[in-house]
């Protein structure tokens, strides 16, 4: 069972944070972000420390517990150092290149697909096959990463298309392969 919601955030120097009601906002030295929070979870701050504390111990109380916790301590980490995804694209062909602020992404379509860059978030292309992913809202980042694995998964015969850095294609035979 996780008890994260029990744990104490600690704020680093420069850090912020106001609350308004249940809309809590945290500025640091990357940028500030605002987001609102079930008022059923009772936030303390003390100097340089958070705590959440929950009104009973039934399910749907401590996983809101855990989240709310989590999301805060997201948003510390976030404006503190920021997030970032890293992506590789695999196969003959395949690169991604940056025309301004637009990533371009050549994966075996008949056309070049395009993502434009969201607020917040940062595209940058080390090389031809690398594409990063940055920002200061971890959900941003991972869904715009996400988005952009979407517009071709790697599959399992050849390995080819989009994928995290590190991440585990699982191969399959192919019909000769008996």
């Amino acid at each position: 069972m996780s008890r994260i919601g029990y744990k104490v955030v600690e704020l680093p120097e420069g850090v912020e944070v106001k609350r308004d009601g249940n809309m809590v906002t945290v500025k640091g030295p990357k940028g500030e972000l605002t987001r609102e929070f079930s008022d059923k979870i009772t936030m303390k701050i003390d100097g340089s420390t958070v705590s959440f504390d929950r009104p009973s111990d039934d399910n749907k109380m401590k996983s809101l517990h855990g989240t709310t916790r989590a999301n805060f301590n997201n948003m510390v980490e976030g404006v503190t150092n920021g997030f970032k995804k890293e992506l590789e694209l695999r196969g003959v062909g395949y690169r991604a290149q940056m025309k301004g602020k637009t990533l371009v992404l050549n994966v075996g379509y008949s056309h070049p697909v395009n993502f434009e860059e969201e607020e917040g978030i940062k595209f940058e292309c080390p090389s031809q096959t690398q594409i990063t992913v940055s920002g200061i809202d971890k959900e941003k980042v991972g869904d715009c990463a996400a988005r952009i694995r979407e517009t071709r998964k790697p599959e399992p015969y050849k390995g080819k298309g989009i994928r995290y850095v590190g991440e585990y294609v699982r191969r399959k035979e192919g019909k000769t392969g008996k």
